[in-house]
């Protein structure tokens, strides 16, 4: 019998646990999940055959050497910043590991190490990144292979609600961590390169700078830039490609009105708002505002960000219960964005029934015989209900299948690696496609950067 240590029972992984135990009985596995709550864990193995659950504090040594300890192969689903605990003892007891996050610093750092042990440390196995880092390099690689040179490269991926389950005015609802959402794009000005001229559009105007695209069957959206799109050139060898730019999928208008938060300060997660515990939501709003002794928040928030009574934007803060006097933010010492959070998550949780949606496209650009030619990719999955998401089924899957190909030795890279090399992409993209995660490819005339924006 072989355990997999799975640590970390958050929401998305529930179609990992799932896919596991299907193959338990089949590849002789025994699943081990480790959670800080019990409840947590023994809640989602309820059912399942060859499951334990056991409670886990990650930065509780003895329970940490000891769970690592008996495992073949870890799979950590913490909070990124907490992988690199699991990953010294993996590297300690010999243990290869797997995780849906962006490489760290950290986790780079022991590299040299990890393949001195023949182990490997795969990292960025999820969707995003993850299935895009797959299926992009699935098309480069063959573009290469006609003797094609690549010139443009854009990719966008998004967590969504399903048409189905839309049901309000920011068409949107939580399918992952709300914090992640709520203070997207900070920390940094996101960086692109277009035209081969170097781009940057810092935090305060990023929502305002959006890209426009079509999915076939699924109508419009828009992309906002990822923070650094250039940290992909070298991975991907696109070091000469002019155009490379990396966003954030939204239904259109959601930017513009998420832009509303921004400039008025409610996503800053650098300082606590006094008396947070027993603030109202329409207090919230006014001390954000001037001081004015005649006019209502209302008047004064349509005033501060120029907003018609009519317009949809107005709308949009109406049904949030912003100007409720009777809500709560409830949290001690909260930050603007925890209190911000607080709101949306009254109205932004997805229900029992709730279907989501994740939807990911890829414009490919390239020369070929003194011809330019584009390649436009996309994938469309939807969710079951609340539990069974579309979000945790394109995580989660990923690093199931890859970590029994590791298993069982059809994986032997060894070292820090990322998905972009085709003995990983190649056997993971084909099982995904019997899990109905599947890429539409389609040649298009070559359309350069998106004609939305500005030339120069």
């Amino acid at each position: 019998m072989r355990t997999i240590l799975l640590i970390g029972a958050g929401k998305s992984t529930s179609h990992l646990l799932q896919f596991l135990c299907n193959k338990a009985k089949a590849e002789n596995l025994h699943i081990e999940i480790g959670d800080i709550n019990l409840a947590n864990a023994q809640n989602l193995i309820s059912g399942k055959p060859n499951c334990t659950a056991i409670k886990l504090d990650i930065f509780d040594e003895d329970e940490r050497k000891k769970a690592i300890k008996k495992a073949d192969l870890v799979i950590s689903m913490l909070p990124a910043r907490f992988h690199i605990e699991v990953a010294k003892y993996c590297l300690h007891f010999n243990k290869n590991m797997v995780t849906a996050s962006y490489v760290s610093n950290e986790m780079e750092a022991l590299d040299a190490e990890v393949k001195q042990k023949g182990l490997i440390f795969l990292n960025e196995i999820g969707v995003d990144p993850g299935i895009d880092h797959m299926s992009a390099m699935k098309v480069i690689d063959h573009i290469r292979s006609k003797g094609g040179k690549m010139i443009l490269f854009e990719s966008f991926t998004g967590g969504l609600v399903a048409p189905e389950s839309d049901t309000n005015l920011w068409n949107y609802k939580f399918t992952w961590n709300p914090r992640n959402v709520v203070v997207a794009g900070q920390g940094g000005t996101a960086k692109f390169i277009q035209e081969g001229t170097y781009k940057y559009i810092p935090y305060h105007k990023l929502f305002r700078r959006t890209e426009f695209l079509e999915i076939e069957g699924y109508g419009k959206f828009e992309g906002y830039a990822n923070r650094d799109s250039l940290k992909y050139r070298s991975a991907y060898g696109l070091e000469d490609v002019l155009t490379l730019y990396r966003g954030t999928i939204r239904r259109v208008g959601f930017s513009k009105a998420w832009n509303m938060f921004v400039q008025l300060g409610m996503t800053d997660d650098s300082f606590e708002l006094e008396n947070s515990e027993s603030m109202s939501y329409r207090e919230f709003v006014n001390s954000f505002l001037p001081y004015s002794p005649t006019d209502s928040v209302e008047l004064k928030l349509r005033h501060y960000l120029k907003i018609d009574q009519d317009d949809i934007m107005w709308e949009k803060l109406v049904e949030l219960d912003l100007f409720d006097t009777q809500k709560k933010i409830g949290i001690k010492n909260a930050t603007p964005a925890q209190a911000l959070q607080k709101i949306l998550e009254d109205h932004w949780l997805l229900q029992e029934d709730d279907k989501d949606m994740i939807v990911m496209y890829h414009k490919f650009g390239y020369e070929l015989n003194g011809k330019k030619h584009q390649i436009d990719s996309s994938m469309v999955a939807i969710g079951e209900d609340k539990i069974y998401t579309a979000m945790s089924k394109t995580v989660g899957l990923p690093l199931g299948i890859a970590a029994l190909k590791i298993l069982n030795k059809e994986i032997t890279a060894t070292g820090v690696v990322i998905p972009i090399h085709k003995d990983i992409y190649e056997p993971v993209l084909n099982e995904l496609e019997n899990h109905d995660i599947k890429f539409t490819e389609k040649e298009v005339p070559y359309m350069g950067y998106n004609p939305n924006n500005v030339a120069g």
